[in-house]
């Protein structure tokens, strides 16, 4: 593959040049790609496969009932049961022109997961992002998953892969919210100059004001590296918030994985259209 993003149909394909590819998407803008969140049960599933989302997002885990023979589910804690495994999961996923990416919450499901992804890997001719927290973060105090067997686990079965590597946070209403330190972000370039693959960073919006100087510092970088803006259900941002970023980075590196009503405001305010 090459330096940055690899070739059409690839995993590590950039989501832009693929939406674009397909007529998907009308041009080069972060802003367009729209997402569904937490397609983890097989109603939501359903749901996201029959909305204009490009991208699926889902969470991975291994059910509480611990047995060695458990196959991957699809939850996000609390949750440790579900109605859909992993493996239903990508049967019905490629199905269609979606893109997906996978959140592992814990580095024992990675394995299996990626036994299951090899098994359709000829199926999936498009974008697939691995997902998660492998560094603490602002106000972070969920478990990170340890980079380096994370990486090295993803890496051998798929080099050709995008990373989604992200740090743990929280998001406290009544207090000063620091942002991400300039510590945390040379941590993660620490990890990331080394690997080939495209790396997107998933970023908390109400965090990101106070931390423009050093993620667009992380972002510099590499033009391997990537933004994705998210939203934890009751923070408190402004529209404002998610301008800035938009004045302050390259439109192509920075995707915004965010909730209503905001995002409809925000589309709204830069002139994107919003299918609903």
């Amino acid at each position: 593959m090459t330096a940055t993003a690899g070739g059409p149909g690839s995993w590590s394909e950039n989501i832009l040049e693929y939406f674009l590819r397909n007529n998907l998407i009308t041009t080069e803008d972060g802003a367009e790609i729209v997402w569904y969140h937490a397609a983890n049960h097989k109603a939501q599933l359903n749901e996201a496969l029959k909305s204009t989302a490009h991208m699926i997002e889902a969470d991975v885990l291994l059910p509480s009932d611990g047995s060695e023979y458990s196959q991957p589910i699809m939850a996000h804690p609390p949750e440790t049961n579900s109605d859909n495994t992993l493996q239903e999961w990508l049967t019905a996923v490629i199905k269609s022109n979606k893109g997906i990416k996978l959140d592992f919450k814990s580095l024992a499901a990675v394995e299996p997961s990626m036994m299951l992804l090899e098994n359709v890997k000829r199926h999936l001719k498009r974008p697939v992002w691995i997902n998660a927290d492998i560094l603490p973060g602002p106000n972070g105090n969920s478990r990170v998953v340890d980079a380096k067997p994370f990486i090295d686990m993803v890496t051998s079965f798929f080099p050709n892969v995008t990373f989604s590597l992200g740090w743990t946070t929280g998001w406290h209403p009544e207090k000063v919210n620091e942002g991400y330190s300039w510590t945390m972000v040379k941590e993660m370039e620490y990890i990331c100059k080394e690997l080939k693959q495209p790396v997107t960073f998933p970023v908390r919006a109400a965090l990101v004001r106070q931390s423009y100087s050093q993620l667009l510092w992380l972002l510099k970088k590499s033009n391997r590296y990537s933004l994705t803006i998210w939203t934890g259900k009751n923070d408190n941002y402004s529209i404002e918030d998610l301008l800035c970023i938009r004045d302050h980075f390259d439109k192509k590196q920075v995707f915004y994985d965010i909730l209503e009503p905001q995002n409809h405001e925000f589309k709204q305010a830069i002139g994107v259209k919003v299918n609903l």
